[in-house]
């Protein structure tokens, strides 16, 4: 589970910000909204929620927010094994403080896995990794298991270890390249201690970046048919069944007008590759199935698509996900809908977690989502992005309007329009 997440010099971000899924000392919505984080016997408890939003007018950097975690998140999987030495690490500084453009990004969050609490973080530029930590916190006692700096004047890593981390530390450190990440190179070395942390990023994140175009993929493997039918029929598709079909990438895939080098390029690349192609079943006014093309459903028919594998496999595993842009081509009633399978113990029995960003701002005023699960994103007259939860703005429960607020500027967030 997600407790928080802060990133500092990254695209529109220049100073440190934090996104917090910790819930306030209210009651408004606990039973529903809120749970208590799975952490051991003696761990100090506290209480997370089950879902955020984050409005903010186009361009704020709302997007640079998930994008952020998406970057860690690749880092954490691909670093030690997908890249080599001298590949540049994917990180973008920001660009209008010349303090800041050869400065490092930073990145950290903390989160619970199999009953403890880790805090993980590093920093980079696009040349090396500059530091890089790991803090658990087993019965809430901080203990630090591994931390690397880069000294400039010695240029190399200086290195510090906790006896508490066991298996072969010395090997993983020697193994570890300047542009990859020391969590990543030990898993893949096989510990084993770290390996919960690693596979929170992995396997118990949906990260932003991976919603699926064409869902046609995700519902192959993941064999969920029956589950996403009954999830389409609930928001009144009209769908009445779905045909997916696995096929290996070939030439007649490609577009007819592209040169023959780059088909033969293309298809030497994809080799052993496949395309899923996905169709769609209505009843028509006899009852009889018609099929078509997932092309030629509306676009909002298509998003939902898209979201059900990964929406009905979070709920089920207990997965965090973050969607960007909820609101595109969906209907209020059915935000609505996705928004409140999260907040019901029946479809989310394991406390998953979601996070999206929106321009929805009825939700506001339907009592979906509590004060604390509501963030604003804007960005300053030096165009740093800044992310702050309603709660700083104490708003009144029940007797404040925050549709109303929100769009007359009272919390900041929402686009200046120039008169022509």
């Amino acid at each position: 589970m997600l407790i928080e997440f802060s990133v500092a010099n990254f695209m529109s971000i220049k100073e440190r910000q934090t996104f917090s899924l910790v819930a306030s000392k209210s009651t408004e919505l606990a039973d529903t909204h809120t749970f208590d984080a799975p952490i051991v016997a003696g761990g100090g408890g506290f209480k997370l929620l089950r879902s955020a939003a984050i409005y903010g007018a186009n361009a704020a950097g709302k997007t640079n927010l998930l994008v952020a975690l998406k970057v860690m998140g690749d880092l954490v999987a691909k670093s030690a094994g997908e890249t080599v030495r001298g590949d540049p690490v994917p990180v973008t500084p920001f660009m209008l403080d010349a303090k800041t453009r050869n400065a490092p990004s930073e990145f950290e969050v903390q989160f619970v896995a199999d009953g403890v609490r880790y805090q993980y973080g590093f920093s980079a530029t696009q040349e090396r990794v500059m530091a890089e930590w790991l803090i658990a916190y087993p019965r809430n006692r901080a203990q630090h298991w591994f931390e690397r700096t880069w000294s400039a004047k010695k240029r190399t890593h200086q290195w510090e270890f906790s006896a508490l981390l066991t298996g072969e530390k010395n090997l993983w450190k020697k193994s570890t390249r300047d542009n990859a990440l020391f969590l990543s190179t030990a898993v893949q070395l096989n510990s084993r201690q770290l390996q919960p942390v690693h596979d929170w990023f992995t396997n118990h994140t949906h990260l932003p970046g991976a919603l699926h175009l064409n869902p046609g993929s995700s519902l192959y493997e993941k064999g969920n048919k029956g589950e996403v039918l009954d999830f389409l029929k609930v928001s009144d598709l009209g769908i009445d069944d779905l045909y997916v079909k696995k096929k290996e990438i070939s030439r007649d895939e490609l577009p007819a007008d592209m040169p023959e080098h780059m088909q033969q390029f293309l298809l030497k690349e994809m080799e052993g590759e496949s395309v899923y192609e996905i169709a769609t079943v209505h009843m028509d006014a006899d009852g009889k199935p018609v099929k078509f093309d997932f092309d030629e459903e509306s676009a909002g028919t298509r998003k939902m698509l898209a979201l059900a594998s990964d929406w009905l496999d979070a709920l089920r595993k207990g997965r965090v996900i973050f969607i960007d842009e909820l609101h595109g081509h969906l209907h209020l009633k059915l935000i609505e809908y996705l928004v409140k399978l999260f907040h019901n113990d029946k479809t989310n029995p394991h406390n998953a977690q979601l996070v999206f960003t929106t321009h929805e701002t009825a939700l506001l005023n339907q009592e979906i989502m509590r004060r604390d699960q509501v963030w604003f994103c804007e960005k300053n007259q030096r165009g740093e992005t800044v992310v702050h939860p309603l709660t700083d703005f104490r708003p009144r429960k029940g007797r404040e309007n925050l549709e109303l607020g929100y769009l007359s500027g009272a919390y900041g967030a929402v686009p200046y329009i120039k008169e022509a």
